[in-house]
């Protein structure tokens, strides 16, 4: 039991703040705020590198200062207001707001906050100039210090970016990763991480909708990620890039050329990505003069004549075959993914939708026949379940493969149910819907 009150303790002491730190004390920071500049003014003082470091110290501590007591995921709702130095000025269903911050709540636990009051708003800015004034004046002295406070800078702003991802305030998120990459731009760092690049202009592409500027600041960033080797692993680089420069396609129509060039580029590179496919096929489809859906077929398969055994090739082939409205090139080019890739989960999966998808569109169009006998309907119905029949071993394959793939389970119960009459249909219906069942929880 002591052990225990002990930890109690010990957790209690790891969230309080210390006692002159459980609210913002404004004056004494501003004080220290206005002697640093006061001292970098002085040109005895400025040509110190400490001067520079002590500055930096100062306006990150006054950045910091209204958020430090938080902790995402790990305060407790009744500690808050002891972290915070005292009660809320009000509380709403969503948050409790402070006279700086706003703090959100996950159950009992902090959750995020909304920093809403700043000592100084461009603090960020000041902390990196003055590090890289430090820097300067003396590299191999001041150096290590640099990096510290750089790291302390960076990861204070990663932690803003997650809190407004988590209350969905990205054009905070898409701020705060401006101000990483101003901070790894530092010569200290060697290459800057451009997936930050990467998720800031990602950002700015949702935030193109409300705001046309952000369009181009996405496409300049998400360029200079591409053009220093960065790529996501699945390419949607290049999806939000082509937004970035459609986005801007009224003003300027050169960036229509532009958003048809990144697709190209990306689906050379990703042509499984089906957001640049599908991307593509609407830009082929909407703008005049910008390409034959066709065209795509073209791409692919002179890319195929050079690599027949590129699986991810033929995974896009199909894809551009499905929308094409032709499924028997769509199956057959996902034959060919299951025939170099035999245990590859998506080829089996697709393979066995785009039968499925076959025999929906030969249903429907057997359905709008007014038949003369019922041999007739046999007859018309028997040639639309035979992609069905096609379909469930690939399923089967798929399910193997991954046996808590939720939608397989429930395309091979509503398939075998279809054919329950057939032989063996009705125990596979059993089988697989008791599988969906329970991978649904229902049982």
């Amino acid at each position: 039991m002591k052990r225990v009150l002990l930890l109690a303790m010990a957790a209690m002491l790891l969230f309080a703040p210390a006692a002159n730190a459980q609210s913002v004390n404004e004056a004494s920071v501003r004080a220290k705020l206005e002697k640093s500049d006061l001292d970098s003014a002085n040109p005895k003082k400025s040509a110190k590198y400490a001067t520079w470091l002590t500055r930096a110290k100062v306006y990150f501590e006054s950045l910091q200062a209204p958020t430090k007591n938080l902790f995402m995921d790990l305060l407790d709702q009744a500690m808050l207001p002891t972290n915070m130095g005292g009660e809320p000025k009000n509380k709403t269903a969503e948050y409790w707001e402070y006279p700086w911050v706003n703090v959100y709540f996950n159950g009992t636990k902090v959750k995020a906050w909304e920093q809403t009051k700043f000592i100084c708003e461009n603090a960020g800015d000041v902390v990196i100039e003055s590090l890289a004034k430090a820097y300067e004046l003396d590299k191999e002295k001041a150096g290590p210090k640099v990096k510290e406070q750089l790291d302390e800078l960076i990861n204070f702003y990663v932690q803003m970016a997650e809190c407004s991802n988590r209350i969905k305030r990205y054009d905070l998120q898409q701020e705060a990763y401006e101000m990483v990459i101003k901070a790894e731009a530092h010569p200290i760092f060697g290459a800057p991480d451009y997936a930050t690049y990467y998720l800031a202009g990602q950002l700015a592409a949702y935030l193109g909708a409300t705001n046309p500027a952000a369009f181009a600041r996405g496409e300049e960033l998400m360029t200079i990620a591409l053009q220093n080797g960065y790529a996501d692993d699945k390419g949607d680089i290049y999806y939000y890039l082509f937004h970035c420069c459609y986005g801007q396609k009224d003003a300027d129509r050169s960036k229509l050329l532009k958003a048809k060039e990144v697709l190209l580029q990306g689906i050379d590179k990703f042509p499984k990505n089906e957001r640049i496919l599908n991307s593509l096929m609407q830009l082929y489809t909407v703008e005049e003069g910008m390409g034959n859906p066709q065209d795509l077929v073209v791409l692919i398969e002179k890319a195929l004549e050079n690599d027949p055994k590129n699986a991810d090739l033929w995974f896009g082939r199909g894809r551009v075959y499905y929308k094409l409205n032709n499924y028997d090139e769509c199956i057959n080019s996902f034959h060919k993914v299951v025939e170099i890739k035999p245990d590859d989960f998506d080829g089996n999966y697709y393979l066995a939708v785009f039968y499925m998808a076959k025999g929906n569109e030969l249903y429907k169009e057997a359905a709008k026949v007014d038949y003369k006998s019922q041999k007739e309907l046999d007859a018309a119905m028997q040639v639309a379940y035979e992609p069905y029949r096609k379909a469930v071993p690939w399923f089967e394959k798929a399910f193997e493969l991954n046996p808590n793939h939720l939608d397989t389970a429930d395309c091979l119960k509503s398939i075998c149910f279809r054919l329950r009459d057939e032989d063996g249909f009705m125990e596979k219906y059993t089988k697989y819907n008791s599988a969906y069942k329970k991978l649904k929880g229902i049982e």
